[in-house]
């Protein structure tokens, strides 16, 4: 555990904060993050983020895009500039000399970073915000972030006692910011918006385009579906409505606060593994829950041996809460058509699955008996504290 600091310096002065996100799940936890630091004391924003962040003051230092990469192609096309970005982040970091630095994701990208920082033996207190899932790929990677950070914040309530027993570093859970945000929703309508959530990454959205395209005039002439609805950042809009615009059917794209009237209320969801699904449980929506691998993920996956869920409900709950379409082949649209026709047709199955989330969130609101729900913020400034302090 961390120690229990006193906030004994000028709370006046600001918090120096470095922050990295590499993706719009990211952005968000970052922006709550900080606006739960403000409200203890004054912030000095810099690092890596994108429009949430923004909106707290930030001013990137790159465009978080540049990042937003997933899958090892699309990792080995992009090298030589995500290269250049940590060799970018490092030296910012170098130079600006801030109290704490958290890295929020961007498993990789942060690794990489962090480990640069620790050879050159820098004193910035370094936490990594979303703990890998060292517990489903690669369990002897917790034992390897130990030397690179000081702590976890973790948003799952299984994950610090899995850290703990594989030699990882301090871990915490901290909750979801969506606890707060978003609320819950108890009772499925019998019609309304579906929500269509390809992802935001280039890759992702390359890989599930075409496939969300394939099931769009069906799911749209859905007795249940009043409209198709495509939440997405504000930098993808442009590009999302040229794509949906030769889709045959209405595809309306939503950003920022323009999302909360059709998530309120969505029928159902279909959305691509991610944080997104965990943020659609706790706002008690119903999904199923798609991911089309490219070789490379598809590669690993078949190594593991076993056959992991990728939906977060289902894996924090150990349960198959949701539906998974998983393709580690080329996707074959009547498969998940015919998963998510039959939540629509059927409102018992909406209705267990609302029930479902209540339970869930409620495991997330409280934590484990090993791991009980801390807030974030206070764990950022006494990580920060111990540098100012000298503890």
């Amino acid at each position: 555990m961390l120690p229990t600091l006193g906030f004994g310096a000028d709370m006046s002065e600001p918090l120096r904060l470095f922050i990295l996100a590499g993706e719009a799940s990211g952005d968000r936890l970052g922006a709550s993050l900080v606006e739960a630091l403000r409200r203890d004391g004054p912030v000095a924003l810099m690092g890596v983020g994108g429009p949430d962040l923004q909106g707290q003051g930030l001013n990137s230092i790159f465009p978080m895009d540049d990042l937003a990469v997933m899958g090892w192609s699309d990792v080995l096309k992009s090298l030589p500039l995500l290269l250049w970005r940590a060799h970018q982040t490092r030296r910012a970091i170098e130079r600006l000399k801030p109290d704490v630095a958290v890295f929020i994701d961007a498993q990789v990208f942060s690794k990489v970073v962090a480990g640069r920082l620790a050879r050159r033996g820098s004193p910035v207190p370094r936490l990594l915000y979303v703990a890998p899932s060292v517990w489903a790929w690669g369990p002897e990677r917790a034992l390897a972030l130990r030397p690179l950070f000081d702590a976890v914040l973790a948003v799952l309530p299984f994950e610090p006692p899995i850290m703990a027993r594989l030699g990882g570093p301090p871990t915490h859970y901290v909750g979801h910011p969506a606890l707060e945000r978003m609320p819950f929703r108890a009772v499925s309508p019998p019609k309304g918006p579906l929500l269509l959530l390809p992802g935001s990454r280039k890759g992702e959205l390359r890989r599930h385009l075409p496939l969300f395209r394939a099931l769009a005039p069906s799911l749209a002439r859905h007795p249940a579906v009043t409209e198709l609805v495509l939440p997405t950042l504000p930098g993808l809009v442009g590009a999302l409505e040229a794509e949906v615009a030769g889709w045959g059917v209405p595809v309306r794209i939503v950003t920022g606060r323009d999302r909360d009237a059709p998530m309120a209320e969505a029928i159902a969801a279909l959305a691509v593994s991610g944080t997104v699904t965990l943020e659609l449980a706790l706002a008690g929506i119903p999904m199923v829950v798609t991911y089309a691998a490219d070789p490379g993920q598809a590669k690993r996956y078949q190594s593991l041996g076993h056959d992991q869920p990728i939906a977060l409900p289902n894996i924090i709950s150990g349960a198959t809460l949701v539906p998974e379409i998983r393709y580690l082949e080329p996707p074959d649209p009547a498969r998940l058509s015919a998963a998510i026709t039959a939540l629509l047709d059927q409102p018992e199955a909406r209705t267990a699955q609302i029930a479902s989330f209540r339970a869930l969130r409620g495991l997330m609101q409280k934590g484990a008996p090993e791991a009980p729900l801390m807030q974030a913020a206070p764990l950022v400034r006494a990580v920060a504290q111990r540098r100012l302090i000298g503890s």
